[in-house]
């Protein structure tokens, strides 16, 4: 056991009865979305996975612990601190020592969620492989952990703004199923269809249930990516948005935004120059993985119950 980890009792008592807990990460409050739409859209997501049947367990780093399920009050002060710590796997030691205010990324949070117990997590859009990485060997984080870790990662496929295809065969180098969810295209965010076809495939939470059970009776110790494409409602035009992505990394360069940086100047970007369309997008998609993640988190444990 993590000496170094606080479950908070809800989400302790939920885990003690079969697990119906989703997690999910708080770098979306701190870095992702601005104020006061990130807190906004932490609260809907919260509220998404109760309304499934499912207990919300977000993970944050506090006084040098690990909180799963932080508190409506610390959900807050992640929304509106000015300096909170990105935190990856690389980051966890040194802001537990530092005892700083610290964010999770998807590696930490699945790192973390698996710690305690936790097997279903939803997220936006995971990280990847990104573009130019012949020159910068850029790769996210997050794909190394899937590789490492069993927790099922209900996302909206990768970050557009990502090299989409690389990331795709190297989650298939590293053993990770990425499995879409009534799709058999690979989502990129804001977009339901990037062009990248899916071989996996599933059409229910009951399915993907059964994926993850048999999985790791394997023994397989990699995570799951399971896509769900964005509301239609929100969703935006895939060649509008790769035009808006070429003038927006044009723009990065110019003006010397470099490695952590990158991401978060480019979906400010994207939001400004589409009139908040992205935005908006990206806040429906957030609240839609998690509905999503819940009712997998329901069947999975109703699955266990019945093994």
């Amino acid at each position: 056991m993590n000496p170094y980890l606080d479950i908070r009792p809800e989400v302790a008592a939920a885990l003690t009865l079969g697990g119906k807990v989703v997690a999910l990460e708080s770098t979306v409050i701190s870095h992702g979305l601005p104020r006061p739409h990130n807190l906004e859209t932490a609260r809907r997501m919260e509220a998404a996975v109760r309304k499934e049947g499912a207990i919300p367990a977000t993970i944050g780093l506090l006084n040098g612990r690990f909180i799963v399920g932080l508190s409506h009050e610390e959900i807050e002060l992640l929304a509106n601190a000015d300096e909170v710590h990105k935190v990856s796997r690389r980051d966890l030691s040194a802001v537990l020592a530092s005892r700083k205010l610290g964010a999770t990324t998807v590696a930490a949070t699945i790192l973390i969620a698996s710690q305690a117990g936790i097997s279903v997590f939803a997220t936006g859009g995971i990280g990847g492989v990104h573009r130019g990485v012949q020159e910068t060997l850029d790769i996210s984080a997050d794909l190394a952990e899937l590789a490492r870790t069993p927790v099922a990662v209900v996302c909206s496929g990768a970050k557009i703004i990502l090299d989409l295809p690389r990331t795709l065969e190297l989650l298939e180098t590293l053993g990770v199923p990425v499995v879409g969810f009534r799709t058999s295209s690979f989502p990129a965010f804001y977009v339901r269809e990037s062009g990248l076809n899916l071989d996996l495939r599933v059409e229910s939470a009951e399915e993907a249930a059964r994926l993850m059970s048999i999985q790791w009776q394997l023994g397989l110790s990699s995570g799951i990516v399971f896509c769900n494409p964005p509301p239609e409602s929100s969703a935006l035009d895939r060649a509008q948005t790769e035009s808006l992505i070429k003038t927006a990394l044009i723009a990065a360069n110019s003006e010397g935004i470099r490695g952590k940086a990158v991401t978060p100047y480019l979906l400010s970007y994207l939001s400004q120059a589409s009139g908040g369309a992205t935005l908006k997008a990206n806040m429906d998609l957030l609240v839609s993985n998690a509905s999503v993640a819940a009712q997998i988190a329901v069947a999975h444990t109703a699955l266990r119950g019945k093994l």
